[in-house]
């Protein structure tokens, strides 16, 4: 069965607005939250950057039945993929079970403002492929002893252990971390632009990892930006706190006053153009709809900028959801 996420983003956002929308997102209807792990945001002038984890926990204590997500943590610099562990641990008993963890390999936006370097993506795989080791079989509550490349663990264990088996779902945007996910994570996590492009680059390279490696079929959590404004001058201000998302540089970029100038420096129309966009709630539904028919993903994260955004989610949870779950049950 479909399961229908929200994104609460970090950059946008401080710690006490997104526990607020958690709530509201609950009262909605959908089935979980995907909050983002960021040091710095995207751009300087319209910004936040809470600590993901303390937010999720203060999730997790306001709220009953979402499933809560990271989307997604970096466990190969500032935090070593152990202590990833243990906080996926200690959120899982926190919310009753509620917790994936979902990881990436990176942004230099997040790692070079502390000083590590940010290196090509051989080694940043290389690292993945010894942390979701690690993280697993700490998890799987083994004492572990480990010795790799990148990562030492010495009869390290976790004492407040998780509850329940904490899925690992690993973002993929193309065909080798979609290999790695396959082989080693629960599923992944796939922006989803065109679903031809998703399927051929990600999807089915997971699929087929998976399978040559006797595995369950992985779990495919997809997400879509969009915008919801009437005319572009109110676009504008809903992607004001994103615009350096797109902006040249983005994964090189240690300061968001860069990304911030080389946005502004685009055609505010090129910068529009590379989100979808609605102004109704049929026009959302059009949106996502590909995502549960050409892609039939387990799980679909509606990932939303709006000068409104708590009665965006009203919105959501009136019109939009009851449409898209009905369009999955058939």
């Amino acid at each position: 069965m479909t399961r229908f996420a929200y994104f609460c983003g970090h950059e946008q956002w401080h710690p006490e607005e997104l526990v607020r929308h958690a709530q509201l997102v609950e009262r909605a209807g959908f089935d979980m939250v995907v909050v983002s792990e960021h040091f710095h945001p995207w751009v300087d002038d319209a910004s936040a950057s809470g600590f993901a984890f303390s937010t999720l926990g203060a999730i997790a204590q306001a709220t009953e039945r979402l499933q809560i997500a990271t989307g997604v943590t970096t466990p190969l610099w500032r935090f070593h993929p152990a202590i990833v562990a243990q906080a996926a641990a200690t959120l899982d008993r926190l919310s009753g079970g509620r917790f994936i963890l979902g990881v990436g390999t990176g942004e230099n936006i997040n790692e070079g403002p502390l000083g590590y370097h940010f290196p090509k993506y051989a080694e940043r795989a290389a690292r993945m492929t010894e942390a979701l080791e690690i993280m697993r079989r700490l998890l799987d509550g083994e004492k572990l002893s480990y010795a790799g490349d990148y990562y030492v663990t010495d009869r390290a264990k976790l004492y407040s252990p998780a509850t329940s088996r904490v899925p690992i779902l690993l973002a993929a945007g193309g065909p080798k971390s979609a290999g790695l996910a396959g082989r080693l994570a629960d599923g992944f996590i796939v922006s989803v632009k065109d679903p031809a492009v998703a399927r051929e680059r990600v999807i089915d390279p997971a699929a087929e990892a998976a399978a040559e490696a006797g595995r369950p079929s992985p779990t495919a959590l997809t997400t879509r930006w969009a915008i919801m404004a009437a005319s572009d001058e109110e676009a504008w201000e809903a992607l004001y706190p994103w615009r350096g998302l797109r902006a040249p540089g983005r994964l090189q970029a240690v300061d968001p006053t860069t990304l911030r100038r080389r946005a502004d420096d685009l055609p505010r129309e090129e910068v529009l153009g590379r989100y979808a966009r609605a102004s109704q709630a049929q026009e959302i539904i059009d949106i996502y709809l590909p995502l549960i028919e050409d892609i039939n993903a387990d799980v679909v994260t509606i990932q939303m900028a709006s000068v409104d955004q708590e009665g965006l989610i009203g919105l959501l949870g009136a019109e939009v959801l009851p449409a898209l779950r009905e369009a999955a049950a058939n």
